[in-house]
């Protein structure tokens, strides 16, 4: 824990993590948020399911691309104007009155084209904050926090939706989007940081293994993990305040297992063994619906989460130029964002067709397959033991004048 209270007294990391914490907050809200409010609307996961599979589109072309641009135009210009109309549109689905699924759609799918790229942003701005033997300690603390978006998000979206209404869970997540967007904005390290222009086409750098393998892997996670609260949703309904207990449960797990794992060293079989735990403990969980069984084995599966995602970080940071981070980590948040949509979305179509236990189904094979591929592909995975994670320095042509 000193290393972490060390890291947190570092000039601006705390500012920083927190600011981009509550900008980030909807990616784990709108996806279980729309789920809800379409449903309600359409009376059918399977069109709610549409409207996030539209997002997740948008979301797809959005994530490399915008990051890209704030090599170009600055990230505070890319920043605003994403925001702004990522905000309009959230804000169009959530007051606009009952409207076609194909508009919903559309919209939807404005709103994903639009999220802003913070992730890549603050990822870049990490390596310029602390020292390389930092970095490391720095990407499992964000892990850990980074869970309260993905589990702890849509706690509150679940409580605020059944217990009020769908319409002000969206706007629970539009207040977040534009209050944690601007706090972000603002910070002084989102102006000093440049991100250089990169000199490769766009998509090269997914050519480097360990990118691939995070987007991958970061996919898998996240969907599994959507698939795992819609599910608890399902089973749960409106009954009582159980889903907001179980998931954050889940959290809890996370938050404990990225604390206590974040000096563990990164070798070759670090995301396997954690994606394994991840498994074991989502497989156990679709076997019963009872409520302590549930708290039980997603507190096992939620113990890998922020360790897996701490390796992820590390291995496209310590695999890329400086130049590139924005870009990678654009085409990692991509894989997790189409994962929380396309997750909720399956789970939603297996929840129509085989009541809950279907979303746990969905889950567990998600989370399955995130185990078999970092372990087939374990050579694509970094060797980090007694490495730093840092950004490959660029470097630039030195003119020399002749004798």
């Amino acid at each position: 824990m000193s290393t972490y209270l060390s890291l947190l007294k570092t000039r601006g990391i705390a500012r920083v993590m927190a600011a981009q914490l509550l900008a980030r907050f909807p990616n784990g809200m709108l996806s279980l948020a729309y789920l809800l409010h379409i449903e309600r609307i359409s009376h059918s996961y399977g069109a709610a399911g549409l409207v996030l599979a539209a997002t997740s589109l948008g979301q797809a072309i959005a994530g490399p691309l915008t990051s890209r641009w704030m090599g170009v135009w600055g990230m505070r210009r890319v920043l605003i104007l994403t925001m702004t109309v990522c905000a309009t549109a959230v804000g169009t689905i959530a007051l606009a009155p009952a409207l076609p699924i194909p508009v919903y759609m559309a919209i939807g799918f404005i709103g994903g084209l639009s999220t802003p790229p913070v992730q890549p942003a603050v990822r870049t701005i990490y390596p310029k904050m602390v020292t390389s033997h930092q970095l490391t300690p720095l990407f499992s603390l964000d892990a850990s926090a980074q869970e309260v978006i993905w589990v702890v998000g849509p706690v509150i979206t679940t409580f605020v939706a059944i217990q009020i209404s769908t319409m002000l869970a969206i706007l629970v997540a539009l207040a977040f989007l534009i209050g944690g967007g601007v706090w972000f904005i603002s910070s002084p390290e989102v102006g000093r940081v440049r991100i250089p222009r990169s000199r490769r086409n766009l998509g090269v750098v997914l050519g480097k293994p360990a990118v691939l393998l995070a987007t991958v892997n970061g996919f898998l996670l996240v969907a599994a993990c959507a698939a795992i609260e819609a599910g608890v949703v399902a089973t749960f309904g409106d009954s009582g305040p159980q889903s907001g207990i179980v998931l954050g449960i889940f959290a809890v797990g996370s938050l404990i297992g990225g604390l206590s794992l974040g000096h563990v060293p990164i070798g070759p079989w670090a995301l396997a063994r954690r994606m394994f735990g991840i498994f074991v403990g989502m497989a156990l969980a679709a076997a019963s619906l009872n409520f302590w069984w549930l708290a039980i084995t997603l507190l096992i599966a939620g113990i890998g989460i922020a360790p897996a995602l701490a390796v992820m970080f590390a291995i496209v940071s310590s695999s890329v130029r400086f130049s590139e981070t924005a870009e990678a980590y654009g085409w990692v948040g991509t894989g997790q964002l189409i994962g929380a949509a396309i997750g909720s979305a399956l789970a939603g179509f297996l929840i129509d067709r085989f009541a809950a236990p279907g979303a746990f189904w969905i889950a567990a094979a998600f989370a399955g397959i995130g185990f078999l591929i970092p372990t087939i592909f374990r050579r694509a995975h970094p060797d980090l033991r007694g490495r730093d994670a840092s950004p490959i320095p660029d470097t630039e042509p030195v003119p020399v004048q002749p004798s």
